[in-house]
């Protein structure tokens, strides 16, 4: 008796098993995207300065006194969200000659300005005379981000539905429900700047102009993947 309470005990395990993997019937998958193109509303411009010493305490000190020049000058102009102010790298490295011997040493010190206050930027840009601009780049503030985001994702489920309804009709079907669903997002294509005018590599100078400049846009970009049941 003992032995067969067990034969039905693993014959009841063996079927539920095969019950749980039965695969599924009548599920459809598919995806869906919506691409919203919006204005760049955030603009980083990163400026620099580089010094050689035959000593790393003389270059260190330059450096410093060039960067702290120019976080005073940055610094009158600061608003939370419209130019914020940090520094960038701060490096240190030697030199060597062809024979391999140390000849001295090198050093750079950066500083970001970013913000969506394009004008406020680029006229404080102008405005430090010890670093000069090495690179601008736009993007999305958060705001903007999040706001696009949210429009184009109610577009991409709008069309996964109507496809997900769409392709039910033409299997057959009156209908479908949802099984299982992933939205993400992301931004689309690479982000390149637009300089107008004059070199951005230029050298700021107290009197200098504002680098004129101009944001492109960006394509925010939503899927929504997933399965549905037909029915």
């Amino acid at each position: 008796m003992a032995a067969c309470a067990v034969l039905i005990s693993a014959g009841a395990a063996a079927w539920a098993q095969t019950a749980v993997l039965a695969p599924p019937q009548n599920v459809l998958q598919l995806s869906a995207n919506a691409t919203v193109e919006v204005q760049q509303d955030l603009l980083s411009m990163t400026l620099n300065t580089t010094r050689e010493a035959a000593d790393a305490g003389t270059v260190q000190t330059q450096l410093r006194t060039a960067l702290d020049a120019a976080l005073a000058e940055a610094r009158k102009s600061a608003q939370p969200g419209q130019l914020d102010v940090r520094t960038g790298n701060f490096n240190l490295s030697p030199r060597y000659s062809r024979d391999g011997k140390m000849t001295g040493w090198r050093g750079t010190a950066e500083l970001v300005l970013e913000g969506r206050d394009f004008p406020r930027i680029t006229q404080t840009a102008a405005r430090i005379s010890t670093l000069t601009i090495a690179n601008v780049g736009f993007g999305l503030s958060r705001e903007q981000q999040s706001k696009t985001e949210t429009e184009a994702q109610a577009v991409a489920i709008d069309n996964f539905r109507q496809r997900a309804d769409e392709l039910a009709r033409r299997f057959g079907f009156s209908g479908f429900t949802l099984r299982e669903v992933a939205v993400n997002a992301h931004l689309g294509g690479p982000v390149q700047p637009r300089m107008m005018a004059m070199d951005a590599m230029a050298k700021s100078s107290a009197d200098a102009p504002p680098v004129p400049i101009e944001a492109g846009k960006a394509n925010v970009v939503v899927n929504v993947s997933g399965s549905v049941q037909l029915k």
